[in-house]
């Protein structure tokens, strides 16, 4: 294996806020570490996230992931559970409107569905599950979580998805969005940071083997 692919690693996704994520976490313990996304590879079949789980969902990507690029292979499903809404999207989150996925368009249709919802029972979280799946095919997979509620009204330019919905318990006071926070703040309290950072020292070592 060469350098460049022992210190490589395949995120089955195409959000380059995502991708940028990872390796900002990886990069604090593997300075160098490449994180490849969908579109730094040759094409293949991306499977339906057809689980009814976050984490079947993951496994799903990742070992699709591996099988095709032969890295060891990082794959993530997240979504936002609502309390008004019995937990839903959850992991509908990225299609909650429909097809084809449209975040500005979720969060209206989110709006729409809690607008006579009083504001001490918006509460939600985000949740994550993170798959990682490795060439000899070892599986590991890590949850994250994040609690706060949503807001009535669309905030910030940073993050994606519901973030400009959403205010972290972290950040209650201040009422800032996961979508107006700095990119270091955001991947201290997330869910999805949370779940890298326990996988990330893992993954290293398992780089550096």
């Amino acid at each position: 294996m060469t350098t460049e692919r022992a210190t490589a690693v395949f995120l089955a996704s195409r959000n380059a806020k995502k991708i940028a994520e990872m390796e900002r976490i990886l990069a604090e313990q593997l300075p160098g570490v490449r994180v490849l996304g969908l579109d730094d590879v040759t094409d293949y079949d991306e499977p339906v996230e057809d689980q009814p789980t976050f984490e079947g969902n993951a496994l799903l990507k990742a070992r699709a992931g591996v099988a095709a690029t032969g890295l060891p292979s990082v794959a993530d499903d997240s979504g936002l559970c609502v309390d008004a809404l019995n937990g839903m999207p959850g992991v509908l989150s990225a299609r909650w409107s429909g097809r084809p996925k449209d975040d500005g368009r979720n969060n209206r249709l989110l709006l729409e569905q809690l607008e006579d919802v009083p504001d001490d029972r918006r509460t939600a979280h985000f949740a994550c599950a993170v798959a990682l799946v490795w060439p000899d095919g070892r599986e590991e997979v890590v949850h994250g979580r994040m609690d706060g509620r949503i807001v009535r009204e669309g905030r910030g330019s940073g993050g994606f998805g519901y973030d400009v919905l959403f205010v972290a318990d972290e950040h209650a006071e201040a009422g800032l969005t996961s979508a107006e926070l700095d990119p270091g703040e955001k991947d201290r309290i997330s869910h999805r940071g949370r779940a890298l950072r326990e996988l990330a020292p893992r993954l290293v070592a398992g780089l550096r083997s």
